[in-house]
């Protein structure tokens, strides 16, 4: 894949190139060359689709039924809203995710589809409806933008501004390895 360069391309239509696959190299050099984003421009709710870079993660969260984020003000960050079958959200306790067995399970997950589909309904039993995360701004790779930092995991998700209704996330976790990387895209409704 070829460098981005803003001058031939927007970073709306680059963003469209890396979601159809990207390593982590070029996914975190697109992320470093966008703009921060402030907190005030984060209130919402956000639809979100993993970038497929390689992360233990990759093709892991959709299956389950992933579907966004949603911040309702800077100390009231809902970091994991998933969608039932039946088409209702909700949001997830991430204090009940095993991340180790998550990162783990991820290629299980990927090559078996109903592996999947049997863990899904069982995602429920971990909801919540108390906000499980705040937003700050925090430096990440030289720049100061809005993170969420999750209340109960070692993770943080660093963002950068695309456009106006979009947003390009980075999770970092303890550990080796680059971050998972996602997109957010503004919506009007529950994600």
């Amino acid at each position: 894949m070829t460098p981005w360069h803003p001058e031939q391309q927007t970073p709306t239509e680059r963003l469209d190139v890396l979601s159809r696959g990207a390593t982590s190299a070029e996914a975190l050099a697109f992320f470093d060359a966008l703009p921060p984003v402030p907190i005030s421009e984060m209130i919402g709710n956000w639809h979100g689709a993993e970038l497929l870079t390689g992360h233990p993660l990759d093709g892991v969260l959709g299956p389950l039924g992933w579907r966004g984020k949603r911040f309702v003000e800077p100390d009231e960050a809902h970091p994991l809203v998933f969608q039932t079958k039946d088409g209702k959200s909700f949001e997830l306790n991430p204090g009940f995710v095993p991340l180790g067995l998550a990162l783990r399970a991820g290629p299980m997950l990927r090559r078996i589809p109903t592996a999947a589909r049997a863990a899904r309904p069982l995602l429920r039993l971990a909801g919540t409806t108390r906000p499980r995360a705040r937003l700050r701004m925090k430096e990440y790779r030289g720049v100061v933008s809005a993170a969420m930092i999750y209340d109960a995991l070692p993770l943080n998700d660093a963002f950068r501004k695309v456009d106006t209704n979009t947003l390009l996330g980075a999770m970092d976790m303890r550990g080796p390895g680059a971050p998972f990387v996602f997109s957010l895209r503004r919506t009007n409704h529950s994600p």
